[in-house]
């Protein structure tokens, strides 16, 4: 019963409003999953610098553990620019080497923490509640940028938390984030495999092997497209998901096309969402909308 969303301005405008048009239609999806609501959003970098959003634990202390997690990773580089809003820490640093060791430096500092997104262009936010309460305490509808995801859940099978929620970053492959509405049968398998390999798992929900699927095989140097086609063949169950990057957005749809997804594409931009009702909320009746199909793969370049 979750809801998915994606947005793409096509115009090369780099100030399109993302976050009022991932807004809308996660609004008009909200009674399929009052639990939870989130969104992952893209802008142009600045000037190159990493941008990292933190899971910091309870509300109570979560200013000054900022302040101490700021001061903390200079030593990775320089840091521009911090705030803390509610639970969550951002801030914008000129990275000095990998991004992987300052990830695995932050989350040592506290069980608590967890680095919910990095990357040049990407940042999540999320939190139990509605799309209404997300925007309310993080202004998601003034977020101008090129691209975005959203999410709105309904819990089946895990709990209802921050970490739980969606999108899901591929934790130490910036910038690239996943949505998902489905079950994935063989995630127990497949997070075996990955986890001998030594890669960390932050939840029990069944999506975020997804991200973790197509980091890998990104890694293995294939296309964002054929990743997604491999998908189909590599994961197990029904499904319909959306992902994106700096670059790109796209979606695949299961072979047995038992979770709904349908898209509209103009010469101005695309839409993606779990009913049409998401898509006509946001942009009007004007606009062909068409169901995806079994085993459909579709994706875009910014």
């Amino acid at each position: 019963m979750c809801g998915i969303v994606g947005f793409l301005d096509k115009t090369q405008n780099s100030n399109a409003p993302v976050g009022q048009a991932i807004l809308t239609m996660l609004t008009a999806l909200g009674v399929r999953g009052p639990d939870s609501a989130g969104v992952a959003l893209y802008r142009p970098p600045e000037n190159g610098a990493f941008i990292l959003r933190v899971k910091l634990g309870e509300l109570d202390g979560a200013a000054e553990k900022g302040v101490s997690i700021a001061e903390q990773v200079g030593a990775f580089g320089f840091v521009k620019e911090v705030k803390t809003t509610a639970e969550y820490l951002r801030f914008v640093i000129d990275l000095q080497g990998e991004a992987t060791p300052l990830t695995q430096f932050i989350e040592s500092l506290d069980e608590e923490i967890e680095v919910v997104s990095m990357g040049r262009e990407l940042e999540i936010v999320k939190q139990v509640g509605t799309p209404q309460n997300l925007d309310a305490t993080h202004s998601v509808s003034t977020f101008l940028g090129t691209h975005g995801l959203g999410h709105t859940r309904l819990s089946t099978e895990s709990r209802v938390d921050l970490s739980h929620s969606q999108p899901f970053w591929a934790h130490n492959y910036p910038d690239l984030a996943i949505v998902h509405n489905g079950h994935i049968t063989n995630y127990h398998k497949l997070r075996r495999i990955y986890e001998q390999r030594g890669i960390r798992f932050y939840t029990e929900n069944d999506s975020e092997i997804i991200g973790v699927y197509l980091a890998d095989r990104l890694s293995q140097g294939l296309t964002f497209k054929e990743a997604l086609d491999a998908s189909l063949t590599d994961l197990g169950g029904s499904f319909s998901y959306l992902a994106a990057t700096a670059n790109y957005i796209g979606f695949a749809k299961d072979p047995f096309a038992f979770k709904p997804l349908l898209f509209t594409e103009t010469d101005d931009f695309v839409a993606v969402a779990t009913e049409e009702i998401a898509i006509r909320a946001a942009f009007g009746d004007g606009y062909a909308v068409r169901e995806a199909q079994a085993k459909d793969v579709s994706v875009w370049q910014r």
